[in-house]
């Protein structure tokens, strides 16, 4: 489950003040517009992915239309709540077969905190549930610990190989997370960051024109905004 941000003190396993509101816009603005589809399948914080997409230069548009879908030349899925009630919308509104006809054509597709989820083969939340198995995994609870669950707040990414969506993230970078589930790929090398609650678990994810993060980033100030510029670079030169 991913839990909608709130504000607040963070309940993670690090934690940090979190940089200036404002830090972000230190960002350069892209001159060229790239054009985002973000599928909506009433299971998301759209708006405000949008808003943050159009802050670094993208021209991001919503759409729960199958036939916008699947015209997209780049796709974003994000997501917040429960997995069951999220694959099942996306599976309802018939918006799953765009978003698999786009990897399989090798366009751009970034999912966002529950879009990471969906991307594995299948969750264990609340009931057995089968994903769009774009990446071999599966997603599992946060073990009982010492630990609050949700993981809820500011905390670190540390990134395990070199890739676009990761550029100019320094290792121990914050970003904001909330979630109860996490992912469990079954290829290493799908793991471009982890992220330690209590032990490391892959927050980044990734092959060939497929990204994903567990975070927020319109909630991760300049860190977010880095890497939804980055996704932005990489859907120009990938897609």
């Amino acid at each position: 489950m991913d839990i909608q941000a709130a504000g607040g003190k963070s309940q993670g396993f690090r934690s940090a003040v979190s940089p200036s509101p404002d830090s972000w816009l230190l960002i350069p603005v892209d001159k060229q517009m790239t054009k985002i589809t973000i599928i909506d399948y009433g299971v998301g914080n759209f708006r405000n992915v949008q808003k943050a997409f159009q802050a670094v230069g993208a021209d991001a548009q919503i759409t729960d239309s199958v036939a916008a879908a699947a015209e997209a030349q780049v796709v974003v899925l994000p997501g917040v709540g429960a997995f069951g009630d999220a694959i099942g919308n996306l599976r309802a509104r018939k918006l799953d077969r765009p978003v698999l006809d786009a990897v399989q054509a090798g366009k751009p597709v970034l999912g966002i905190c529950v879009g990471l989820q969906l991307m594995f083969d299948e969750s264990e939340e609340m009931g057995h549930h089968t994903g769009l198995g774009i990446l071999p995994g599966k997603i599992v609870r946060f073990p009982e610990s010492e630990l609050v669950v949700p993981h809820m707040g500011w905390n670190q990414i540390h990134p395990v190989r070199e890739h676009p969506l990761l550029a100019g993230i320094r290792d121990g970078d914050f970003a904001y997370f909330a979630h109860s589930y996490y992912a469990q790929p079954h290829n290493p090398n799908h793991v471009l960051g982890r992220t330690d609650y209590g032990f490391e678990y892959a927050s980044v994810v990734g092959r060939d024109n497929v990204c994903a993060i567990q975070f927020h980033p319109e909630k991760s100030q300049r860190v977010g905004m880095q890497i939804l510029k980055n996704f932005v670079e990489f859907a120009r030169t990938t897609g």
